[in-house]
């Protein structure tokens, strides 16, 4: 027994090496492209602060310190232990601070839930403008070598985006692993630059010193509170580390941090800090001018390629987070494919893949620079940690019982820092930062309009509704054909008839040998487990109930459902099977409910949302649409 423990632990230290190393590739990407242009971005523009050498210590310690106390405090020592069954992110924290059967009991938590909402329609923002400022940046290298790349740098910076958005439905399983590799060789860079920097000017180690930051905002003052919009980039990946906890877990996430990006990433901004103070000059591009010449071309293929993996883990987020509003219910079904065998994931939503791509399109040749696009980039992420903080002490008072005055002293304490962040990021609204709140705001019409609109849908239906137990009473003193075969009536309400099943009893005149009233409902948690996956209840008449589970980050899938009634003892043949479904045409009214334009708004939605048959994998040669007019 004791060799077996022993042969165990290699093995335990191997994968958790192996995901230390995966995380860095897909948490890590957004922060570890951050010194780009961060430094830049505080000294230039119409919010930059004069290239003085105190300025430059007190923005090197801003830097230091806002990482230790946003990334290390914030997110590793407090927000990551706010997880939903292991799953993070902003939507599975409004999950576990507002379970949709408590919010539905008491209506003053519908705000808190619409906050949550919006803190995930601004990571939408982020997932267009990420890949936009990191792979620009990165190509603007090409342009300190020699000025001729100059015209060409948008030109390929398209020309890589649409190969990356082109590779999104290969998945990311294949690559994965090399994903990691490449991310770790990029930090190595970053703190080998950094360190020649260093060797050559000392006396920068001396922005350690907190005092040093303090000193800056008495100093510039109100100007001083400004640049944290500046000082913000160091940290706007911060949110991948709460939203990829399900994927690798705290610990590797956390060894990650701490043993590779905080000393790379702080390396790297000591070093162009001491490049500035030995050669102010350098301002206009500190990370590549930091580079011997000879190695420019190098380091711009590396940089490209980090800020594709980057890239990669933000429209991969964005993929998760539109499957999790799906499953809970704040979106038409897409089409989701799974990339992997192994990894559930890794998914591809084409719709959601080509409204990124030329959104990040768009956005590139409107701004053209990355410096210009730093002014949109900050205040989406910079709202949505504001939210996280807020739905964070939520659950501390409301799940791990905290006092009051616990906390009271936590919160405050971190919600000052969110808040200067935010302000400091308000600052960017007219010059670009309007851009990711319109998104977000129209993200958050979408959602909490389809969300609406389904509850309106179901009372509707609910007035016509037959409840079931009367309609298996009349099914008892009527005769109707008889045909072998099982038929499938998707419902959404447990107890009441199907209307397609009354249809087709009241103008067919059949039924099937078996029939069965399947309901899929989503559950609060991320994951199911398979025994409780599905009920069967038998209601007499050879009718049968069948409820099918699903956690908000899994796909429902037919076949699973069928195989898991068989074991329950309910005998099908799944090419027997018949599926009858209803397909509702909605009419905007004047009743009450939603606006004219909402109600009309949620009908296109309807009306072009992935089929049924698609999304639950059901054959559609088994399948029977039964329209129904609905006015809302």
């Amino acid at each position: 027994m004791s060799h077996s423990t022993h042969e165990s632990e290699p093995k335990k230290k191997s994968i958790f090496n192996s995901l230390t190393i995966a995380a860095l590739g897909v948490v890590f990407g957004d922060i570890g492209t951050s010194p780009l242009y961060a430094v830049r971005e505080a000294f230039h523009g119409e919010h930059g602060i004069a290239l003085t050498p105190e300025n430059i210590y007190g923005l090197l310690s801003l830097i230091l310190w806002s990482m230790i106390l946003v990334i290390s405090v914030k997110y590793l020592a407090f927000v990551m232990k706010a997880d939903n069954k292991g799953e993070g992110g902003v939507l599975a924290l409004t999950a576990l601070a507002f379970p949709q059967r408590i919010v539905r009991r008491k209506k003053w938590m519908q705000g808190f839930l619409y906050l949550g909402l919006f803190g995930a329609a601004l990571l939408v923002g982020d997932g267009i403008i990420t890949p936009a400022i990191s792979v620009l940046s990165s190509i603007e290298g090409m342009s300190i070598a020699t000025p001729f790349f100059t015209p060409y740098v948008v030109p390929i910076t398209l020309i890589i985006l649409a190969f990356l958005f082109m590779g999104q439905s290969l998945g990311t399983a294949r690559i994965g692993a090399v994903f990691g590799v490449v991310v770790l060789f990029w930090f190595l860079i970053l703190g080998v630059l950094g360190l020649n920097g260093i060797l050559q000017h000392p006396a920068v180690l001396g922005a350690f010193n907190p005092l040093q930051a303090l000193h800056f905002f008495t100093h510039n003052g109100l100007h001083g509170i400004i640049v944290l919009g500046a000082v913000f980039l160091v940290v706007t990946g911060g949110e991948a580390l709460y939203a990829d906890m399900g994927h690798f877990g705290k610990k590797p996430i956390e060894r990650a941090w701490f043993a590779v990006v905080l000393p790379g990433l702080t390396l790297n901004y000591f070093g162009q800090g001491a490049l500035l103070l030995s050669n102010p000059e350098a301002i206009n591009n500190p990370f590549f001018n930091m580079a011997p010449s000879w190695s420019l071309y190098p380091l711009v293929m590396i940089s490209a390629m980090a800020t594709v993996i980057a890239s990669q883990a933000v429209i991969s987020g964005v993929f998760s987070l539109t499957r999790q509003a799906v499953q809970l219910g704040y979106a038409p079904r897409f089409r989701i494919v799974h990339t992997s065998d192994e990894e559930i994931g890794q998914i591809y939503i084409p719709k959601v893949n080509w409204a990124l791509f030329i959104m990040t399109c768009w956005l590139v040749l409107e701004f053209k620079t990355s410096s210009a696009l730093a002014s949109a980039y900050g205040i989406a992420v910079s709202t949505t940690m504001t939210i996280t903080t807020l739905l964070t002490c939520s659950v501390a008072m409301m799940r791990w019982k905290w006092n009051w005055y616990k906390t009271s002293f936590v919160f405050l304490f971190l919600i000052s820092i969110d808040l200067l962040f935010l302000g400091a990021n308000l600052t960017k609204v007219a010059d670009g930062g309007w851009f990711p709140l319109t998104v977000a705001a129209v993200v958050f019409t979408l959602m909490t309009t389809w969300r609406r609109g389904r509850e309106i849908l179901r009372a509707r239906l609910k007035e016509n509704a037959v409840p079931f137990t009367e309609f298996l009473e009349t099914m008892a003193t009527t005769t109707v054909a008889r045909v072998s075969g099982a038929a499938v009536f998707m419902t959404g309400d447990a107890d009441s008839t199907p209307p397609a099943l009354l249809h087709n009893v009241r103008h067919n005149r059949v039924l099937h040998k078996k029939n069965l009233l399947m309901t899929v409902l989503t559950k609060d948690d991320p994951v199911v487990q398979s025994d409780e996956r599905v009920e069967v209840t038998a209601l007499g008449e050879n009718f049968y109930r069948v409820v099918a589970r699903y956690g908000f980050t899994e796909t429902p899938d037919i076949n699973e459902i069928v195989s898991a009634c068989r074991h329950q003892g309910l005998q099908l043949e799944f090419e027997e099977m018949t599926f009858f479904l209803g397909r509702e045409t909605l009419i905007a009214t004047s009743r009450p409910g939603m606006a004219i334009w909402r109600e009309k708004l949620f009908a296109f939605m309807s009306r072009n949302a992935e089929r049924a048959t698609a999304y639950y994998n059901i054959p559609p040669q088994q399948v029977v649409e039964i329209g129904l007019q609905i006015e809302l």
